[in-house]
């Protein structure tokens, strides 16, 4: 069943990032626990055409440097993210590419 969800985000080359927060509690939000389980979605930005997009969360040097991409906009974010006691996925949305597209 399609869901919808209001995230904040960042754009990193053709991809979006956003954070999997439950409001800085513990957990993660359902949406995130909804695209782990099926990662394709479809992003909707004011004035451009839907977006099919693979959400997956970002690792290692990529994560470290999509983090201080955040914590350049949002200064309390270490802050708020040492208060829980996982580390917070960052989650990269890359564009879908059409299968038909590939060959």
């Amino acid at each position: 069943e399609e869901r919808s969800v209001i995230l904040g985000y960042l754009e990193d080359g053709p991809n979006l990032v956003t954070l999997a927060m439950n409001g800085w509690q513990e957990g993660s939000p359902a949406w995130w626990l909804n695209l782990q389980a099926q990662p394709d979605a479809v992003v909707r930005l004011a004035g451009q055409d839907p977006r099919p997009v693979t959400g997956r969360a970002a690792e290692g040097q990529e994560r470290e440097r999509l983090w201080k991409s955040w914590a350049a906009v949002d200064l309390e974010l270490d802050g708020y993210a040492a208060q829980r006691s996982t580390p917070t996925p960052v989650v990269v949305l890359e564009p879908r590419v059409d299968p038909a597209q590939r060959l």
